[in-house]
């Protein structure tokens, strides 16, 4: 009779690829978010690679081609910024108190030098094309815009606010909290608000909207 060999110990099968290096995907994303500010869409990947510190072949591990780096570095700005807790509904606390906190983010991240400079290259027609406006515009305004949305809906159906257009009212609320400030810098005019005239501006903002959607 043949003996029946031992049980022996088997190792896991192995995942589909090396596990990600987070601290090289950062360091991708942030040199890619200066680079496409600094020298707009026509950014090589080798550029990229270089002040990343990492080879081109990392690069395209971790986002498979330039465009979805530019989309990845684009939302990932806005969520640094406008952190997705601010647009929480269920968060303790007033109306205005909420709105505010979502207007000064949103004022800060509009009104930095790095969305600036983005949003002149955006408008400058021998820099992109449509499909990158596009892109641009479906990686960070319209997610945010969305979570704006579905912040209002959840305050409309607790009463707090009478809507009948939420998505309009959302890009209204955006428009609004840009305002005159925000022209006038993309003009490079009259220098950068101090932090008491933007509080004064985001201040009537909010109470304006408010006024605008009460309860009847």
């Amino acid at each position: 009779m043949s003996s029946i060999p031992a049980p022996t110990s088997r190792k896991p099968a192995a995942g589909p690829g090396r596990p990600k290096d987070l601290g090289k995907r950062t360091a991708i994303l942030e040199a890619a978010k200066n680079l496409f500010v600094n020298e707009g869409y026509g950014v090589s990947m080798d550029q990229i690679a270089a002040a990343a510190g990492v080879s081109k072949l990392t690069v395209y591990s971790h986002f498979g081609d330039k465009e979805a780096l530019f989309s990845a570095a684009i939302r990932s700005k806005c969520d640094e910024m406008l952190p997705k807790d601010l647009f929480q509904p269920d968060l303790k606390g007033p109306l205005r108190e909420q709105l505010l906190a979502i207007a000064r983010a949103f004022f800060a991240l509009v009104s930095s030098d790095e969305a600036l400079s983005m949003h002149r290259m955006m408008l400058s027609s021998a820099q992109t094309d449509a499909p990158l406006r596009e892109m641009f515009w479906n990686a960070g305004p319209q997610p945010t815009i969305d979570a704006l949305v579905a912040f209002l809906r959840a305050r409309v159906e607790a009463g707090e606010l009478a809507i009948d257009d939420i998505d309009r009212a959302a890009h209204q609320f955006f428009c609004l909290t840009k305002g005159e400030l925000h022209n006038r810098l993309m003009c490079g005019l009259g220098g950068r608000p101090g932090r008491a005239e933007i509080n004064v501006h985001l201040q009537s903002t909010v109470d304006f909207f408010l006024r605008g959607y009460a309860p009847r």
